[in-house]
């Protein structure tokens, strides 16, 4: 990915890790520091599934995902936002939910429609938190959209066929999102034009939500 952003014409310092902990959260705020002087945004997007019947599920699976989508967000925000805090920086913090955190009409998804639920609450609570500062918080809901998570579902697996045909049913423009339908929104809440738009759970999701 990296090698992709520099072919592009841009600028990025990986740091290979996820936010386990807070010194893992820390070390990536300080290398962006360290890279580019200044810290504004915040955008928080990794994550991960693991579906399965909450009857069947192993309780470490339950955890592996609640650590990626929740504690991992938790712990990034907690080191920028106090970075902000302390710099008086009117930042911008981006979470990426899902449809799934506001719908749990699919089967097996347990663990991954209630870390959504808490990726939008957090969302909510840390708009109200750090308004006092300026800094703004939102996120945004996709529904299905190609990605490395859902790639079985592009194929031809009779079982990725039948799923995608039941989401379709549930989008009113009739196809699932590509990672270009992102881009708008982003930029909209990562820009000045959204800086009176805090605490909101917006959803690019080609309809789903309004049925």
């Amino acid at each position: 990915m990296a090698d992709e952003i520099r072919s592009l014409g841009g600028a990025v310092v990986p740091v290979y890790a996820r936010p386990e902990s807070l010194a893992d959260a820390d070390r990536m705020r300080d290398a962006a520091l360290a890279a580019y002087g200044r810290l504004d945004q915040l955008v928080i997007a990794s994550g991960t599934n693991k579906a399965g019947f909450i009857h069947e599920m192993a309780e470490e699976d339950w955890q592996a995902v609640m650590d990626a989508n929740v504690r991992g967000a938790w712990l990034m925000a907690k080191s920028v936002g106090a970075h902000f805090i302390e710099q008086k920086v009117k930042g911008k913090v981006l979470l990426m939910s899902s449809v799934r955190g506001r719908h749990g009409n699919i089967s097996g998804y347990t663990a991954y429609c209630t870390s959504k639920g808490a990726t939008d609450a957090l969302t909510r609570v840390l708009a109200t938190e750090w308004g006092k500062y300026g800094i703004t918080v939102n996120a945004i809901a996709p529904t299905v959209f190609r990605s490395k998570l859902t790639a079985w579902m592009f194929g031809d697996d009779e079982l990725g066929q039948a799923t995608k045909q039941r989401s379709l049913s549930r989008i009113p423009l009739a196809r699932l999102g590509e990672p270009e339908d992102l881009i708008g929104m982003a930029l909209y809440l990562l820009a000045p034009a959204s800086d009176f738009c805090t605490g909101q759970v917006m959803y690019v999701d080609g309809g789903f939500t309004a049925g």
